[in-house]
């Protein structure tokens, strides 16, 4: 039996918390949960190994204890979040459903220590939704394989009351307690660890009891690999902004393709939402001008239903549509919200018109004219993501505001992921892969913009290593990351040395999921208010790092050397400068594209 591949895993602390990950051969003879020394045991379903009980009834207060001093968390927060008893939940591309023990006396969660559980079936990770009580809880378990092979892994469950707020899966706003609820909150996450790609899973063993805090775990899947699609188009959440309200309105979204394909389906998400969103419909149709579509819109269904509602923290996929979606092209993606919605996860710097109806004019999801369409937004709400059938896979550009486009000419699509996606379309030397922006303008490597709760208008994201897993890992098929980011961690205060090592750790964690990682240099920004002499040489100690990391990185993009001023190399070049110095314009954005070697994107 072949047994000794382990995922490890290290946190550390630069305004925020991330977790570093390593890959490391077990010692001969080391004693893992459920290693060959010791006597198997029978694989039982997670909920026939539940051994507490953490919800209550308002009406109940004290009748859980979920931390072993009384508290627990409120059943009612929990409906009024969308996650009901049994209901199945979308959290970074894996299925998991919420207990539906939750309301009632009954145990609805298992504390780890070392139980087998019977989980089957092939995808890229194990997926758990976990809470610590008592502080953060972390151990190692253990991943049987069907061919009689093992993995091991580290699964971390932060404390459910003092855990980091940007990776939480929902926030809820009561705990409840034998002396009443009080306004405290509660958090639980959502954690995914790599397994062995292409092997069938048969059972899993949770870690042993790692000590003072307890690891519980309310649910586990296993995250099923995108096969037979390709992203086309994505976008980040960036914040969770107040709007409207919008009561009774059809958003009409314009979004321009990657690759092609002759199906296609949308996701959807509610990103740091306190609340659920109800989709009344939703269609997909080529852009002719404006709102209007070239043809009638294509209905879009979820579970074979017209409309869906999306639970706080969760995000929702269509059902593929037969819809020729050509490639380089610009869609329409609309969406009727049938119910008030005053705050929404945004993407908020699109450089894209997208369009809106009145409130209170209904669905206009199925009009091919744009005549309904009155209002303009700037922002992509909701919709996060467009895949297509078949094709070769994705790359990700994880970035801040030059991947995102920032300075580049409105509705022209002339972001240099676009300019990258039109190359892979222009040739045959390596596969036609789509291209999945992933910038956030003001985003940054190591700490956090935006807190991850709360309604707020800071819309810089969380920062890069907090949304690695959504944006990335759970991104459709990806193969490659390209990572262009730090500007924003070195013009904030962040050291040369907590800047490389997130870039490193971001690196470490890709390739555990056996992803390539292609890293790019930091551009100059002297002349920019906040890019001082100092910012330069820690940059420049960056991209040092960058250009010789002792094959940390599977490829380097020198960005810094195509839009320097060879005149004053702590500048962008005048031909390149979108004129605030520190966004390169659409010629500089094209000149970066232009520059990457297409096959550092393949190996």
């Amino acid at each position: 039996m072949l047994v000794g591949r382990r995922w490890t895993a290290t946190a550390f602390v630069t305004g925020g918390v991330a977790l570093s990950f390593a890959w490391t051969a077990a010692p001969a003879g080391a004693a893992t949960p459920g290693s060959p020394g010791q006597e198997p045991r029978k694989p039982l379903p997670l909920e026939r190994l539940f051994d507490n009980t953490a919800v209550s009834d308002d009406a109940d207060p004290g009748g859980a204890d979920f931390d072993g001093t009384g508290n627990s968390l409120s059943a009612q927060d929990l409906r009024a979040a969308g996650w009901a008893p049994g209901r199945t939940l979308t959290i970074d591309s894996a299925r998991l459903t919420w207990p539906r023990a939750a309301n009632d006396a009954r145990a609805d969660n298992v504390r780890a220590d070392g139980q087998t559980v019977r989980l089957r079936g092939r995808g890229d990770g194990l997926s758990f939704l976990v809470a610590g009580t008592g502080g953060e809880a972390s151990g190692t378990g253990l991943v049987r394989y069907r061919d009689g092979s093992s993995s091991t892994y580290t699964l971390t469950a932060p404390d459910w009351r003092s855990g980091p707020t940007g990776t939480r899966a929902v926030a809820l706003p009561h705990v409840n307690s034998g002396a009443g609820q009080r306004v405290e909150t509660a958090r639980l996450y959502a954690v995914t660890v790599p397994v062995e790609r292409g092997r069938e899973i048969s059972s899993v063993v949770l870690p042993r009891d790692p000590g003072a805090a307890d690891l519980h775990v309310f649910a586990a899947s296993v995250r099923r690999a995108a096969e037979g699609w390709t992203g086309s188009w994505s976008a980040s959440t960036s914040g969770y902004t107040a709007v409207g309200p919008w009561t009774d309105q059809t958003l009409r979204l314009v979004v321009h393709t990657s690759a092609g394909g002759p199906t296609a389906r949308i996701r959807l998400a509610n990103t740091f939402a306190a609340a659920p969103v109800r989709i009344g419909h939703a269609s997909v149709s080529l852009q002719a001008q404006g709102a209007a579509a070239d043809g009638d819109p294509v209905p879009l269904t979820f579970g074979g239903r017209e409309g869906i509602e999306i639970a706080a923290g969760a995000q929702e996929f269509s059902d593929p549509v037969g819809f020729d979606v050509p490639p380089d092209a610009n869609l329409l993606v609309s969406i009727h919200l049938p119910e008030a919605v005053q705050a929404v996860p945004v993407h908020s710097q699109a450089t894209q018109r997208s369009y809106l109806s009145p409130p209170g004019s209904g669905d206009h999801t199925a009009d091919a004219g744009g005549e309904a369409y009155t209002g303009t937004l700037t922002t992509w709400p909701i919709l996060t993501g467009v895949d297509v059938g078949g094709g070769p896979g994705s790359v990700v550009t994880l970035g801040d505001s030059i991947t995102d486009g920032t300075k580049s000419t409105t509705d022209a699509n002339r972001r240099w992921p676009d300019v990258l996606a039109r190359r892979l379309l222009g040739q045959s030397d390596v596969p036609a892969y789509g291209v999945l922006n992933q910038g956030i303008s003001a985003n940054r490597v190591v700490t956090d913009r935006y807190p991850g709760e709360g309604v707020s208008t800071d819309t810089g994201g969380v920062s890069a290593l907090h949304r690695l897993e959504r944006d990335v890992f759970a991104q459709t098929d990806v193969r490659t990351v390209v990572v262009f980011q730090g500007i924003n961690d070195l013009r904030w205060g962040a050291s040369a040395e907590q800047l490389t090592a997130g870039l490193r750790t971001i690196a470490q964690r890709a390739h555990e999921r056996g992803l390539r990682v292609v890293m790019a240099t930091i551009a100059p920004c002297e002349g920019e208010s906040l890019c001082t002499a100092d910012v330069d040489v820690r940059r420049t100690a960056v991209n040092a790092f960058i250009r010789d990391s002792g094959g940390e990185f599977d490829g380097v993009l020198d960005f810094d050397a195509v839009v320097r001023d060879p005149e004053r190399p702590q500048r962008i070049a005048p031909a390149y400068d979108s004129g605030d110095h520190l966004h390169p314009g659409d010629a500089g954005l094209r000149a970066m594209a232009d520059s990457i070697d297409l096959r550092q994107l393949t190996g």
